[in-house]
């Protein structure tokens, strides 16, 4: 596995996915190896060597003759389907961080599960964002099926890991899985590899075993990244004269294998479907292509030290967004070097510039000039939640009044501390929803209210998740019997339909979380309806 995506996967986990499955103890341990043994490599002894001593000469056996059936009853046979294999974990969060155990999808159906994760929605809202994360990243055992089955939903993981623009944890996971000798999960893991530039490692399982893909034009890739210019040749030469591969991706590996041939030659035309094949071909041959109008999952190329600082920049807001990118990278980014232009992203670096060093002063003044200009573009920016994690800590030791103590309590509330600034804030300081933000960040909604209860259906759901829950007994009943990661997807899916204007399904969902020990989940998902405008 891959060493260079676990700070980024348990940032994922441990910044916006800490739910209550998690035991205390996790939320404090260091990251945790997924092969515990190769941390500690046991150490080796060189043993003495035994003197030589000859060899008694061994004593003549009498032959034994094979032991007879004593009943004519046939013995008992094992068996199982050929190409199933035994069964494996596969995943990148053990139990320990996650809180869930390995038998997540023990019960569930390989393929109508491998179909619900793929069907599954962008769900726009970070605290379903990180549960999501963590169970496509969760240590997880094969369900009936063995390593076949086990195949299956790890390729549907893969497909939506990198759909969310995951793609550095898609890739170890991908390794982890054994992807480099699976036939089922090399493709998916080449393409990760192309998207990250690390396309070597799975040219060179290719050919070592050429069987692994059946993809004519990464044959023909490969062997020209390998030096084998001869066998790139011959591979592109026939599959232009069967149409083994699409014209535009034979015009692009034309390109990339004759460069001579196309000096001061026009510009390829864009193919309207893009693959991360394609748009390496296009990288290589000098014509790079903007990550901007592509899926989600091609702006991790735009990360890469050699892109221009507005185009990592961009890059980072689109995947941080997703919940695909740990909040420290982006700021990082943001307080990278002094903006020298202005108007759209760079009006936003320059705020979030002039709050950080606002806080490092601790005024109060400094803060209250600084504060509402950053919200503010952050809000436009979709990226509210990110931003309270990175700066909570720090406004929370600086008084703060008016609007600035506003835009701070909202911050607090969004952040992983919101109990502790429920406590904290002055009364009626929110407005309207003052009361219910404050019950439902404590988890416990007076009694009181309930003479009250909000008239407005996404509050009222809200409101009755908390006062009297109400969850899916079909969910809890799956939960019981081998099937917690298909409850939770279809949770998931509810809470997105519920975020949407569906208030029964918002309720249920709620109410199946905080059922199933997602405490945390369900509090901040609530919060985060409530407090971010564009959800509404």
């Amino acid at each position: 596995m891959s060493a260079r995506v676990w700070p980024a996967v348990l940032s994922i986990l441990a910044l916006s996915a800490t739910g209550a499955l998690a035991p205390a103890s996790a939320q404090t341990a260091g990251p945790l190896s997924v092969i515990d043994w190769l941390d500690d490599p046991a150490p080796s002894v060189r043993l003495p060597r035994a003197p030589r001593v000859a060899a008694p000469r061994p004593k003549r056996k009498k032959i034994k003759e094979p032991a007879v059936a004593r009943t004519g009853s046939a013995p008992q046979i094992t068996t199982r389907p050929l190409g199933a294999g035994p069964a494996r974990n596969v995943g990148l969060a053990p139990p320990a961080i996650t809180g869930m155990q390995p038998d997540l999808w023990a019960q569930s159906d390989p393929r109508d599960l491998a179909a619900q994760i793929t069907a599954l929605p962008d769900l726009d809202l970070p605290a379903a964002d990180a549960l999501l994360f963590m169970l496509l990243l969760a240590e997880a055992a094969a369900p009936t099926g063995g390593a076949a089955a086990q195949d299956i939903i790890t390729q549907a993981r893969l497909q939506k890991l990198m759909t969310l623009g995951a793609v550095d944890p898609a890739l170890s996971l991908a390794e982890q899985a054994g992807a480099a000798t699976s036939p089922v999960l090399f493709d998916t893991w080449a393409k990760l590899a192309l998207l990250v530039g690390t396309e070597d490692d799975a040219c060179g399982a290719l050919s070592r075993a050429p069987h692994l893909t059946k993809e004519t034009a990464l044959r023909i890739f490969c062997a020209a990244r390998g030096g084998d210019w001869a066998t790139a040749a011959l591979t592109f030469n026939s599959a232009s004269a069967l149409a083994l591969v699409p014209r535009d991706t034979l015009a692009l590996l034309d390109r990339f294998l004759n460069p001579d041939l196309f000096e001061g030659a026009a510009p390829l035309p864009v193919p309207r479907k893009m693959d991360p094949l394609s748009f390496r071909l296009f990288e290589t041959i000098g014509e790079p292509l903007a990550t901007g109008p592509l899926p989600r999952s091609y702006a991790v190329a735009d990360l890469r030290d050699f892109a221009g600082w507005k185009s990592q920049l961009e890059a980072a807001e689109r995947l941080t967004r997703a919940g695909a990118l740990p909040d420290n990278r982006l700021i990082g980014l943001y307080t990278n070097r002094k903006p020298a232009a202005s108007g759209g992203i760079w009006d936003r670096v320059q705020s979030v510039q002039r709050l950080d060093a606002a806080l490092d002063s601790g005024t109060a003044e400094a803060v209250a000039k600084t504060l509402p200009a950053a919200w503010r573009q952050i809000s436009r920016a979709g990226l509210e939640v990110s931003f309270a994690n990175l700066f909570q800590d720090r406004l929370a030791a600086i008084p703060t009044t008016g609007r600035t103590a506003v835009i701070a309590a909202k911050m607090g509330l969004l952040s992983p501390e919101y109990e502790t600034v429920a406590r904290q804030m002055p009364s009626g300081l929110l407005g309207r929803d003052d009361v219910l933000l404050r019950a439902i960040a404590m988890g416990d909604v007076p009694s009181a209210l309930a003479a009250t209860p909000p008239s407005e259906a996404l509050r009222r759901a809200i409101f009755d998740a908390f006062l009297t829950p109400t969850p899916n007994t079909v969910w809890i009943e799956w939960a019981k019997n081998g099937r917690l990661g298909e409850a939770l997807l279809t949770a998931l899916d509810a809470l997105h339909e519920g975020a949407r204007g569906d208030s029964r399904a918002l309720r249920s969902s709620l109410s199946t979380l905080r059922a199933l020990g997602l405490e945390d989940t369900a509090r901040r998902a609530a919060l985060q309806l409530l407090l971010l405008e564009r959800l509404r």
